[in-house]
């Protein structure tokens, strides 16, 4: 079995794949109107957008791990390959634990706010509406 042009293939379909990727969210957010979206639907691409974001970070930061010369071309290649894989996994899981990098959510609240279908209360009238309700409760 030839394995001399693996690295090309790989190379292939990691563009294709990433390529792929970046024009699936920029789709998704072209044409789309979120104005009519759901909370699930907006909540969904913030979150999709934010594993995109973290996935580019931990791809940047491992470009700063140094490499080792000794590998071959094609252990090098495969573990490029499942280097990917885990990063892009890593990447999803670490935007759905404890509320990820806080991306999304911020996206969230820009969007409503930008698309008025709802108005989200800032965090000095979120302070002021539990001040009230707890002067009531000291008054009863």
């Amino acid at each position: 079995m030839d394995f001399s042009n693996i690295t090309g293939m790989y190379a292939d379909t990691y563009a294709s794949a990433a390529n792929q990727r970046a024009a699936g969210l920029q789709d998704k957010l072209k044409d789309a109107d979120y104005a009519k979206a759901t909370d699930a639907e907006l909540m969904d691409a913030c979150k999709q957008f934010e594993a995109y974001f973290i996935e580019q970070m931990y791809k940047g930061m491992m470009k700063t791990i140094p490499t080792n010369e000794n590998t071959s071309n094609y252990t090098a290649t495969m573990m490029d390959y499942y280097k990917d894989q885990m990063v892009q996994s890593l990447a999803e899981e670490t935007s759905n634990q404890n509320g990820g990098f806080g991306l999304a959510q911020m996206l969230y609240d820009q969007m409503k706010r930008n698309f008025g279908t709802t108005e989200i209360p800032s965090a000095a009238e979120d302070a002021a509406a539990a001040e009230g309700a707890a002067a009531v409760g000291e008054d009863r």
